[in-house]
C-alpha cells in the first residue's frame, strides 16, 4: 500500500460526518467566552481550556491591541535573528519571577517548548522517565532525544522507583511529568516523585500547562501547590489555557536556559510569538496577580460541576482540577452523549484513543472562572435528562 493508498482507506471520520456525529474541528463563528456561536446558534462553551476566562479581558484585549499597532501583526522571523522583541524578553523576566525561577525562555507554542527542552537536554547515555499519561508533546520530545527513555503506569511511583535504582549512579537522568494530567484531571504526587528524584540524583521538570494560574496560593502551578518551587529544576507552561494566548515559557536555572536558547531546534528554527501573543500573555499576568477572586470563582464552580456530575451518576474518575472528564468507554457511547449535548446547546470536547487508551473514550469538560450558575445549571439539568431519556429506552 502506497501513501495516497493509505489516506485513502481511511473513512472513520467521513463515516462519522455521514452519519452527522463527527464532533471534530467545530468550526466556531463567533465567542464570548462562556459562550460561542456555531451554525448560528448559541452554545455554552464548557470545552475551553480558558480557565480564568481571560480571552475577553477589557485588559488583555486592549494590551493585545496596542501590541498591533505598535509591532505590526507578526516578527516574520525567528527568535535567534530577527524576531526577538522587548515584549519577549519582558515577558521571559515576569514568567522568572512568577514561577519562582532564575530565567525563564519563551517558545512559539507549549508543543515547540517541550519538544525543544526535552529533545535539546537529554542527548546520548542520559536517562529519560516520564509518566505514559504525560501530554503528546512530551513523548514527541522523548522520540527525538538521543537518551534511553523509560515510561512507567500513571502515578506508579514504584515503578519509578524501580527504574531510578537499574539506572548508571552516574547518569543524567531527567524526571518529566504533567502537573494536571490534561484527559484525567488528576495532580501528580509531586512530593513523592521529588523524594525519588533526590534519592536516586535525578533532576524533574514538571509541564503545568493546565496548572498555571489554577494551582498553587498565587496561581504559580503544580510546585507551588505543593511548596516545592526549589526541588523541581525546570517548569514548562503554554499560554493557550490561563494566559489566554498562544506559546509556551521554559523557567529553570540561568545556564539552563542559556543552553537552550542556543540549542533547542524548536526555538532556533521556528517563527517567533508574535506580538499581540506576547502582549496578551503579560497583560493576563497582571490580571491573575491582581484579581485571585478569579480563581476562587474558578475552584468553586469546579466543585459545583464535580459534585453535580457525580450526583447524577456519571463516572469523573479521580478528577481534582477543573479538568472534568466524564469516563464512558465505547466510541458508539460516547458520540451518542456528545450529540445530545451539543443538539441541546452545550459544547464539550470528545476525546478519541489515540489520546486515550483504547476502551476509555470520554468527553472532557474544562471550567471557566466565568461561568455563571445559570450556565453550570442548564448543563447539569441537560445530563439529567439525558440520563432519564436513555434510562426509558
Amino acid at each position: 500500500m502506497n501513501l495516497i493508498d493509505k489516506c485513502v482507506r481511511f473513512t472513520r471520520a467521513r463515516e462519522a460526518q455521514a452519519a452527522g456525529v463527527y464532533p471534530f474541528f467545530v468550526p466556531i463563528e463567533a465567542s464570548g467566552g462562556t459562550e460561542v456561536i456555531v451554525r448560528g446558534e448559541t452554545k455554552i462553551m464548557m470545552g475551553s481550556n480558558n480557565y480564568l476566562g481571560l480571552t475577553r479581558h477589557p485588559k488583555v484585549l486592549a494590551a493585545a491591541e496596542a501590541a498591533l499597532r505598535r509591532y505590526g501583526s507578526g516578527c516574520t522571523g525567528s527568535r535567534f535573528l530577527n524576531g526577538t522583541l522587548d515584549l519577549h524578553e519582558q515577558l521571559e523576566d515576569r514568567l522568572a519571577r512568577f514561577l519562582g525561577k532564575e530565567a525563564a525562555l519563551v517558545f512559539s507554542t507549549g508543543y515547540q517548548t517541550n519538544l525543544g527542552t526535552v529533545a535539546t537536554l537529554v542527548g546520548k547515555g542520559d536517562h529519560l522517565f516520564l509518566d505514559k499519561l504525560n501530554h503528546a508533546s512530551v513523548v514527541d520530545g522523548a522520540r527525538l532525544a538521543y537518551g534511553h527513555v523509560h515510561r512507567y503506569p500513571h502515578g506508579d511511583l514504584a515503578v519509578l522507583e524501580q527504574q531510578l535504582a537499574d539506572t548508571p549512579d552516574d547518569a543524567g537522568k531527567l524526571i518529566v511529568t504533567d502537573g494536571v494530567f490534561s484527559m484525567e484531571g488528576d495532580i501528580a504526587d509531586l512530593p513523592g516523585i521529588v523524594a525519588l528524584a533526590e534519592a536516586h540524583g535525578a533532576d524533574v521538570m514538571v509541564d503545568d500547562a493546565h496548572a498555571l494560574g489554577v494551582l498553587g496560593e498565587w496561581g504559580g502551578g503544580t510546585a507551588q501547590h505543593f511548596g516545592l518551587e526549589d526541588k523541581v529544576t525546570l517548569i514548562v507552561a503554554t499560554f493557550s489555557k490561563s494566559l489566554a494566548a498562544i506559546g509556551g515559557v521554559v523557567a529553570g536555572p540561568e545556564p539552563v536556559v542559556h543552553y537552550l536558547k542556543h540549542h533547542a531546534r524548536s526555538l532556533i528554527f521556528s517563527a517567533s510569538m508574535p506580538p499581540a501573543a506576547v502582549a496578551t500573555a503579560l497583560a493576563a499576568l497582571e490580571v491573575i496577580e491582581e484579581e485571585p477572586e478569579r480563581r476562587q470563582a474558578l475552584w468553586r464552580n469546579t466543585r459545583r460541576m464535580q459534585e453535580g456530575l457525580k450526583s447524577l451518576g456519571y463516572d469523573i474518575g479521580k478528577s481534582e482540577t477543573p479538568v472534568i472528564p466524564i469516563l464512558v468507554g465505547s466510541l458508539p457511547e460516547m458520540l451518542f452523549l456528545w450529540k445530545a449535548l451539543f443538539d441541546a446547546g452545550i459544547f464539550t470536547n470528545p476525546v478519541i484513543p489515540p489520546a486515550v487508551p483504547e476502551h476509555s473514550c470520554r468527553l472532557r469538560i474544562s471550567m471557566m472562572a466565568t461561568h455563571t450558575d445559570a450556565q453550570i445549571d442548564f448543563v447539569l439539568e441537560t445530563f439529567a435528562q439525558i440520563t432519564r431519556r436513555r434510562a426509558a429506552l
